[in-house]
């Protein structure tokens, strides 16, 4: 659908604050002598479309909870945002402020890139194509709430979400993966507005794409709006934006043709991405304007009349909102408490109570414990908002009587239906998108939704920077990966996630945990659920031995404990996980010989937050360094913090079925026990090895020739 130009009452005022807008960024730019002005400078008309005439937000209540999420994709376009905000009366986005962008200023809320610890910024955006997937994410979140609390006569969650793209964001592959499921899903309330300039860092986009974005957008089940002119022609946007809230069925896409570095001498070149234009040139452009080239930083008193009655309506909406939920409240009590609860961020003060204290006397997969949690808190608590990349039959967490988050008129072949109100998502073969979302999800409104994901945990490897994304911004979701061993199996070393764990214990702000039994998984499910960060639960396919009496869900929370205690102990073993049965058997048949302790690590951020008396206590009980040796499925990296020696993989994995392939990578209690053995004795000849730490594990011979 093209739009045509659309008649303006205010076109000259328009112009007016658009030529203002482009001196000011080249300004911004000029005093740090970079940043990326191009594309601000080009979309000044779409942020006056937005911010005058379409976005429902409050200037003196950023975080009001019904407003209009507005999610910056292409992040590096942020003086865009940041000089709207200034102009439409943020508080805190002061003329001062907006001249500390890119400067040293500790203090300065102009980052490079939007940033979520400041006001009106939704989530951080910069890596691109993970802004509109938090924007499927806030858009689902919407969906969700106004299907489970909207009444006749009482729209409480009325919000739509609108996000800005740029060519480079449509490239991404979690940005392809995310508006294919919003097609899919029908978002009608998401509107994303793609500033269509054809320019990447390196030249002209068609140097990599030349595809029909427009085209592509259609098949994916899009509604597409074309706006020719978006650089100057205000009211045609206004206008398209109002053509695609009335949209019912899809999500929207208008595709917004402007001009990078519009008006300066840079227009249309690659050096308006990120480059300062020079004095000279922001003195053309300003002459060119009519302005005087002396005055900088200079906004006329019309440009901020023109927005200066947006804190009042902002004011009125926040009142009216209130206002409506106090009836609601009156009408509905116990859905109005609950939906205020959620507000609030609050999870049902007895949500622990819906936690069943698993007992398996017989070996059970860690996968299993997990799977029964999420389901009883799934089952009860209506923040839960849980879902799988495709492998829900094997995964399982689906709770009895659950319904599926789906476009209500969607009919599938298989027969499965659902509707907004759902609370349970099919995410397809898109685990870098889900995890995205997840945290879009999360940043709806902190604690309002707890967004639970699932895959095979080397599956989480695609995920990886989304997951990094929810540590930056302290997201909370909590991810449960399965099959996290080399004992997945036949499916071989592409599904065997032997380095995967060290990246993820290396992220801030995220826990990975990896229990060794269902206790663990009791106590470490229940500390996620506690923490305002993202876990991984790291989880067995195969049955794994139960200690009880020995293991315990209360110590696991502290991130590492002694399974088993030996009175000055000559050797310590760590278990880890799925492989705590080889190393707890290999310390039984060490203890003929050498008095020795078995400890558990389930999470080594929890365990770095412990005191260091604690801490001592686990790894050094007498005060004195002994042999203290990991015995894990994964690479040892990471562990020298906390043991001297290893017993790790030190290779890829192979496609060999589970009940073989410990024995050929050599995870035998007596073999580990031996190998052992002659590191403490070792250690005994010559205690200097206990600063060195050794891969006490021989790599396997394979039998097959590499042939070149």
């Amino acid at each position: 659908m093209r739009i045509p130009k659309a008649a303006s009452v205010n076109d000259e005022q328009h112009q007016r604050i658009i030529k203002y807008g482009r001196a000011l960024v080249l300004d911004i730019v000029e005093q740090y002598g970079g940043g990326h002005p191009g594309s601000a400078m080009g979309a000044m008309a779409i942020g006056i479309a937005l911010w005058k005439y379409t976005l429902k937000y409050a200037p003196n209540d950023p975080d009001y909870f019904n407003r209009d999420r507005f999610v910056l994709s292409n992040g590096h376009v942020c003086l865009f945002q940041y000089i709207f905000q200034h102009l439409y009366g943020l508080k805190s986005m002061t003329m001062a402020q907006l001249k500390s962008y890119h400067s040293n200023d500790f203090h300065s809320l102009c980052p490079g890139h939007p940033e979520i610890e400041h006001d009106a910024v939704e989530v951080t955006t910069g890596p691109l194509g993970q802004g509109i997937s938090n924007s499927v994410g806030l858009a689902i979140a919407t969906k969700n709430l106004a299907a489970t609390y909207n009444k006749p006569g009482f729209d409480i969650v009325t919000n739509k979400v609108y996000c800005m793209v740029g060519d480079a964001c449509l490239q991404e592959g979690p940005a392809l993966e995310s508006i294919s499921l919003a097609g899919h899903m029908g978002l009608d309330n998401l509107i994303v507005l793609y500033d269509n300039n054809q320019v990447c860092c390196d030249g002209s986009v068609d140097i990599a794409n030349t595809e029909d974005i427009s085209a592509k957008f259609r098949a994916c089940n899009w509604n597409v709006i074309e706006v020719e002119n978006a650089s100057e022609d205000v009211a045609t946007i206004v206008k398209a934006l109002e053509y695609a809230q009335a949209e019912k069925h899809r999500p929207t896409l208008i595709n917004c043709r402007t001009v990078i570095g519009s008006g300066a001498a840079f227009e249309n070149h690659c050096a308006a991405h990120g480059s300062a234009l020079g004095e000279d040139g922001v003195r053309e452009l300003k002459i060119k304007y009519g302005m005087n080239p002396a005055q900088k930083f200079y906004v006329p008193q019309d440009v901020y009349d023109f927005f200066k009655e947006k804190p009042a309506e902002g004011d009125q909406l926040v009142a009216e909102w209130k206002s409506l939920v106090a009836k609601y409240v009156r009408e509905y009590p116990e859905e109005g408490q609950e939906f205020l609860a959620r507000v609030r961020g609050e999870l049902p003060k007895n949500w622990k109570s819906f936690l069943p204290q698993q007992e398996f006397t017989g070996d059970a997969p860690t996968r299993a414990a997990a799977r029964e949690l999420v389901r009883a808190l799934g089952q009860n608590c209506k923040s839960v908002l849980a879902g799988c990349a495709d492998l829900s039959v094997s995964v399982n967490l689906q709770w009895p009587g659950v319904k599926y988050f789906m476009d209500p008129t969607l009919s599938t072949q298989c027969g499965l239906g659902g509707d907004y109100s759902g609370r349970y998502i099919e995410y397809g073969i898109r685990e870098h998108a889900m995890c995205a979302i997840a945290n879009g999800l999360a940043a709806y409104n902190r604690g309002t939704f707890l967004p639970i994901t699932s895959t095979f945990f080397m599956f989480y490897l695609y995920a990886a920077p989304a997951i990094r994304m929810a540590g930056l911004q302290q997201l909370k979701a909590i991810h449960i990966g399965t099959h996290d061993s080399i004992n997945e199996g036949e499916n071989g070393p592409t599904h065997q996630p032997v380095e995967t764990p060290a990246l993820f214990r290396a992220m801030p702000n995220i826990y990975y945990m990896r229990p060794v039994d269902s206790a663990e998984v009791f106590g470490l499910f229940q500390k996620a659920v506690e923490l305002p960060f993202s876990s991984i639960l790291s989880l067995s396919r195969n049955e794994v031995l139960q200690y009880p009496g020995k293991s315990s869900a209360e110590k696991a929370q502290r991130g590492g404990y002694i399974l088993e205690d030996a009175e000055n102990a000559e050797v310590q073993i760590i278990g880890v996980g799925a492989e705590m049965e080889f190393a707890y058997k290999a310390a039984k048949i060490l203890g003929r010989k050498f008095r020795t302790r078995v400890l558990s690590i389930p999470c080594t951020r929890l365990f770095d937050e412990q005191s260091i008396g604690y801490r001592r206590s686990v790894l050094r009980k007498d005060g004195r360094q002994v042999p203290t040796v990991v015995v894990d499925g994964h690479v040892a990296f990471g562990w020298e913090r906390y043991a001297t020696a290893s017993y790790c993989m030190n290779t890829y994995g192979k496609s060999l079925p589970p009940d073989v392939i410990y024995e050929y990578f050599g995870y035998n209690p007596a073999t580990i026990a031996k190998k052992v053995e002659s590191y403490v004795r070792a250690c005994q000849r010559d205690p200097l090895l206990l600063h060195d730490f050794l891969d006490l594990k021989e790599k396997p011979r394979h039998d097959k020739v590499n042939k070149l």
